[in-house]
């Protein structure tokens, strides 16, 4: 169980505070939910603390290992049929797994370099982006700009 003022990753989403701990009553049943501010989106969600574990609700990542991921995570192979590619991305960022999400975005990144990427691929980066600054932003305590600016020094290290 997380408490107010836990830093939380869940899936799709990115990182976030858990604001407050709410009880709501639906159809006659009280339900305790997780408010998450998620900084980077500017977004409130509500999680129920019964599901947060089955929809992917987890800790951020220490200080230490987000830099080693965003460095280590290597490009992976993908699909020359780009409808299999966009299923392949996606169930890796819905895993909420920073190492599989920051493989997308090296691997989307490294594409776009050596020809364009499609909206819908150029959107798919975008999200899995979000989620990787989000992280870095609460893990190293940096605002956006300084966590850009980790980012593309770590993926400047690695490829």
């Amino acid at each position: 169980m997380y408490s107010i003022g836990d830093r939380v990753v869940y899936p799709m989403y990115g990182a976030g505070v858990i604001e407050n701990i709410e009880d709501r009553d639906i159809d006659g049943k009280t339900i305790t939910y997780y408010v998450l501010k998620i900084p980077v989106s500017n977004l409130k969600i509500m999680v129920s603390v019964e599901k947060a574990e089955k929809c992917g609700l987890r800790n951020i990542v220490s200080a230490e290992d987000v830099m080693h991921i965003v460095e280590d995570a290597d490009i992976i192979e993908m699909s020359d049929n780009w409808n299999q590619r966009y299923q392949d991305n996606m169930a890796k960022l819905k895993t909420g797994d920073l190492f599989k999400v920051m493989q997308v975005f090296k691997t989307l990144f490294v594409r776009e370099r050596n020809k364009s990427l499609s909206n819908i691929e150029k959107k798919l980066m975008g999200t899995a982006r979000q989620i990787i600054l989000s992280e870095i932003i609460l893990s190293k305590d940096v605002d956006k700009t300084g966590a850009e600016q980790l980012l593309m020094e770590g993926i400047a290290l690695s490829i």
